[in-house]
């Protein structure tokens, strides 16, 4: 069976020079990975972290390792990909949804909150630096488990206010809230021990490095 998809590139796996496997989120069948053909109809490029494109979707009875092509970019992302910070975002974004969603995972809210949270991302001109902190919020309540201060603060007192804007604010007071790079690293690390605590995971986010070399 053959059809048309939109899925978020997740992460990509190259197998040889010519092919890799593309780890995905889709409305659908939640976090898949597909097998995919590189080269010049598709190009590495379209498989950046947190890309939206739209590809045919080759089913395969007989194997879990789905195939697609025919891949083209759904949405350009341009005030993304032309920016450093937000790329590096994009990274941890993409790295924390590989590592805490697991395959077959499928919740189409999921999905759909995540395709508008990209769009969100990009359109920001300014003031995202603490993006990913409201963002990692936001996933646990998608999760199903959507933290408050309280529930947080035995992972960490020390950032009780923060914590609560973060939760209960606005999108805005979040962005908004005065941090620094450190404070920011800090709060990144309270809420992934609350998201592994609660998916009964131990996960290390590596970009999370990259994010503190860049908002210091």
């Amino acid at each position: 069976m053959t059809h048309t998809a939109e899925l978020i590139v997740l992460n990509l796996t190259k197998i040889k020079d010519s092919a890799a496997v593309v780890h995905c989120l889709s409305g659908k069948w939640g976090r898949r990975s597909f097998i995919v053909s590189t080269g010049k109809t598709s190009p590495i490029s379209l498989f950046l972290p947190l890309n939206i494109i739209e590809a045919e979707v080759i089913e395969n009875k007989r194997s879990d390792l789905w195939r697609i092509r025919n891949i083209k970019a759904a949405e350009p992302l341009s005030g993304i990909r032309g920016s450093i910070a937000r790329n590096a975002m994009t990274l941890f974004i993409s790295e924390v949804l590989f590592r805490f969603l697991k395959e077959g995972q499928s919740d189409n809210g999921l999905y759909l909150w995540c395709r508008k949270s990209i769009l969100c991302l990009d359109s920001l001109e300014r003031g995202y630096a603490s993006f990913h902190l409201r963002f990692l919020v936001e996933l646990a309540g998608i999760l199903g488990f959507a933290p408050s201060a309280g529930e947080l603060a035995p992972f960490d007192e020390r950032y009780g206010d923060e914590l609560k804007i973060l939760c209960e604010g606005t999108l805005a007071e979040a962005l908004a809230l005065p941090l620094t790079g450190k404070d920011r690293n800090e709060i990144a690390g309270i809420l992934l021990r609350y998201l592994s605590y609660h998916t009964e995971s131990d996960v290390c986010i590596k970009s999370l490095k990259v994010l503190r070399e860049l908002f210091i």
